[in-house]
């Protein structure tokens, strides 16, 4: 991914932050083929953690070379008229980060184990109710998934979020994603204010 030097992450730790955070993602194989899936990230061992379905055939060639994992974040339409001075044109902003690496595919106990750390990333409630994923169940389960994990090889981390702008430009994206109010504009003006970003504050 192109990442001019002034659209790099400000704190190289907020990548990290962000793999948590934006976690389900479109992992792309050597032939183009994608599907969109969670992913767990373990930090510590630097590997993402996911799993398909069997009857999606794309598991049997993610093995086959390098793959990629899109991470996207908040994204926003920005018009023209929020600029201070015309002529201007329409643009998006966004945060995203791809993550290249190889992918090895689990044999049923670490697949186990991979059901079990999604599960303690989104409810882990449901570790404690083994009355609703009952062992059984996950046996059962085992028969139509597929688990892997992904090397984190290279990473491109990109934030588009009108930092290149002036100052009075940059208040006027602020002002017209207040105004606009969707949910999109609301999670881009809330992560530019979370990274002190493209506010005209500077």
């Amino acid at each position: 991914m192109y990442v001019p030097l002034r659209m790099q992450f400000p704190e190289p730790s907020l990548i990290d932050d962000f793999l948590h955070k934006y976690s389900f993602v479109t992992l792309v194989s050597p032939s183009l083929q994608a599907t969109r899936l969670p992913l767990y990230y373990d930090q510590e061992r630097q590997l993402l953690i996911g799993h398909f379905s069997r009857a999606n055939t794309h598991w049997k060639e993610v093995e086959q070379g390098a793959c990629l994992a899109v991470f996207d974040g908040p994204h926003e339409y920005i018009s023209p008229t929020w600029y201070t001075n015309p002529p201007n044109v329409p643009t998006w902003n966004y945060a995203s980060v791809h993550v290249k690496g190889k992918v090895t595919l689990f044999d049923d106990e670490n697949t186990v184990l991979a059901l079990d750390q999604l599960m303690k990333k989104y409810e882990p409630s449901l570790l404690k109710k083994r009355e609703v994923v009952t062992t059984e169940y996950q046996g059962k389960l085992l028969k139509g998934i597929v688990g892997f994990s992904m090397t984190i090889d290279h990473i491109d981390a990109k934030a588009k979020l009108g930092q290149h702008r002036s100052n009075e430009d940059q208040r006027g994206v602020k002002n017209g994603l207040s105004v606009t109010g969707t949910l999109g504009s609301q999670a881009l003006l809330a992560l530019m204010t979370q990274w002190q970003v493209g506010l005209g504050t500077e």
